[in-house]
């Protein structure tokens, strides 16, 4: 009898342990950013065409609505611009950087960008890079 006690105790707690392991599987789960690149290389370009124009394109592989809460440079002369609606899960979204270079020092240069959105992974950087040459 006792025995009997102690193997419905242990079934009790097993279910209970896979109900919140389960629990918390379906919590973890949600919108999830996945981009194709996360880095650009304009490569040498003259200060006569200073702005340079790059696109970085992305898939919500999760399975919630993506939302880009936030793109922030990590200088002014770079500006991001990015999807504002919530992007469905299978579906892509674009985040398109503007580098301009007019005003600057030739040479090279490397900025970031931050990305925050409501996805698992809630940052994500992008970098885009080149060397600006003088014009002649």
């Amino acid at each position: 009898m006792e025995t009997k006690k102690i193997e419905d105790m242990k079934r009790i707690a097993f279910m209970m342990i896979m109900v919140c392991m389960s629990m918390m599987a379906m919590a973890q789960k949600g919108a999830e950013i996945k981009f194709d690149k996360t880095s650009h290389n304009f490569g040498s370009f003259s200060e006569k065409n200073a702005v340079q124009e790059c696109v970085f394109t992305f898939t919500n592989v999760g399975d919630k609505p993506l939302v880009i809460n936030q793109a922030v440079a990590s200088c002014g002369c770079t500006v991001p611009s990015y999807t504002k609606q919530p992007i469905a899960p299978g579906k892509k979204g674009e985040i398109k950087v503007t580098y301009n270079g007019a005003g600057k020092f030739p040479g090279h240069f490397k900025k970031t960008i931050t990305i925050r959105t409501n996805g698992t992974v809630e940052m994500t950087r992008l970098y885009v890079e080149g060397d600006m040459t003088e014009a002649k």
